[in-house]
């Protein structure tokens, strides 16, 4: 696929420049987006198959793109873990494609009737699924974002603005490219999914600001400190977690095989991503080979393990925890320890450090389950199973824009139905209301 010739935005513009182009952005988006509330889903979804088409026959020009960012990020001495999340291969390329496929193959939420009832006077009230409008996700270093993001919310309805962060620009217009595409084969706006190009951090402060009442909704997904910003900054709602700090708690009667299994794969399988584990909680009751077999296999596996003296005293290369560790959201084959004096233990443990992100418990004893699912207060909570399955793919979204912490509208995985609001419709035959 050919990729079209594009400015040079290496140099920063003029604030004033940003802010008109930032602007017009949003109105063309809010066109788009009344477009798309009505568009049928055989559209959006031709329009996300078209972009998974165009996203294949790209695969030379998206890797050649990544490889500048990661020459880059290399150049910045970035780490290990921030590599990973910004690497891209054929496989991941294709995986992003099946993603938008598994989008289109979702079940579109725009237009379904959530409730319905009839009052005494006749009255049809029904309660019916619409699109949010505009979405703007401001994101950092995973590139697979722009196609995530952009085919989450065109499959509900949504227009979106995109801003990526200036680690992974040359990527994200690559992909962005082969969305357009789909857009264009569909004969949907092109406007439904716009890419912020300019690095220009001022762009962000746009954004935040509403571009005028364009924007409904922002969504963050990067670092503390550009959540922290979001949340402090935005005037307009906002869906974001601030870290992914999650624990596993491996009780008295986990089966041990199972727990250092689930462990590995909980802190391990990548280290980048927020369902990464970071602190392992042991029951201090549990048998006496647990604690000891847990930290090896970790040890083992590559992982430096920071822990309490009970944690220390199983190998001389396990490192004193601080207390800062226990809030510590490492993104690497880091992991603080610390035994606790059963459940109840870790479930305070987690309400004084965690991130109410996701956490997990491991044991056979079922009532102790339930006691641990039931009070810990986080967005995903798992029993006998790995904190990495948080997930919108693995909850079966499709994709997710990202894992949302706060109360309010969206909790957990951010994926189609977490992209929509409702409005009531209401069918009358004449009645006027009595005085």
């Amino acid at each position: 696929m050919t990729m079209p010739a594009r400015p040079d935005i290496s140099a920063a513009p003029d604030p004033s420049e940003t802010c008109i182009a930032m602007r017009a952005m949003g109105r063309a988006a809010r066109a788009a987006a009344t477009e798309l509330a009505i568009a049928p889903p055989e559209a959006k979804n031709a329009a996300l198959a078209a972009a998974a088409s165009a996203l294949r026959r790209a695969v030379p020009e998206i890797l050649a793109a990544n490889a500048r960012d990661l020459a880059a990020a290399r150049a910045n001495t970035a780490t290990s873990a921030f590599l990973d999340r910004l690497t891209l291969d054929p496989a991941r390329v294709e995986a992003i494609a099946e993603g938008l496929e598994a989008i289109a193959a979702l079940a579109d939420p725009v237009g379904e009737v959530m409730s319905e009832w009839r009052r005494p006077n006749k009255l049809l009230i029904q309660r019916v699924r619409v699109p949010l409008g505009v979405v703007g996700i401001i994101y950092e270093s995973r590139p697979n974002v722009t196609a995530d993001a952009g085919g989450l919310c065109l499959k509900a309805g949504n227009a979106a603005i995109l801003r990526g962060g200036s680690d992974s620009v040359h990527s994200s217009r690559a992909i962005h490219t082969c969305l357009v595409a789909g857009l264009r084969a569909a004969e949907l706006p092109e406007a439904a999914i716009s890419l912020v190009e300019t690095t220009d951090r001022s762009a962000v402060g746009e954004m935040l600001a509403g571009l005028d009442g364009t924007i409904d909704v922002i969504v963050p997904r990067g670092g503390k400190s550009l959540v922290a910003r979001v949340q402090e900054e935005a005037r307009v709602p906002v869906f974001a977690h601030l870290e992914g700090l999650c624990h596993v708690y491996v009780d008295k009667g986990a089966e041990i095989d199972e727990a250092v299994a689930i462990t590995l794969n909980a802190k391990l399988r990548r280290t980048g991503v927020c369902g990464a584990a970071e602190t392992l909680l042991v029951d201090r009751n549990a048998p006496a080979d647990y604690l000891p077999k847990l930290v090896e296999a970790l040890l083992a596996a590559g992982c430096a393990v920071r822990g309490d003296s009970a944690a220390q005293a199983v190998d001389p290369r396990v490192t004193p925890a601080s207390e800062a560790d226990w809030s510590t959201e490492y993104l690497d084959a880091i992991i603080s320890v610390k035994t606790v004096d059963g459940v109840d233990e870790a479930i305070a443990h987690i309400a004084r450090y965690g991130s109410q992100h996701t956490d997990a418990i491991l044991t056979e004893c079922y009532g102790t389950a339930e006691r641990f699912l039931k009070r810990v207060d986080s967005a995903i909570v798992l029993h006998n199973a790995s904190t990495q399955f948080a997930d919108g793919g693995e909850f079966g979204m499709g994709a997710e824009i990202g894992i949302a912490t706060g109360k309010l509208h969206a909790r957990g995985p951010v994926g189609v139905e977490q992209l929509t609001t409702f409005k009531y419709v209401v069918r009358g035959a004449g009645q006027i209301r009595p005085k």
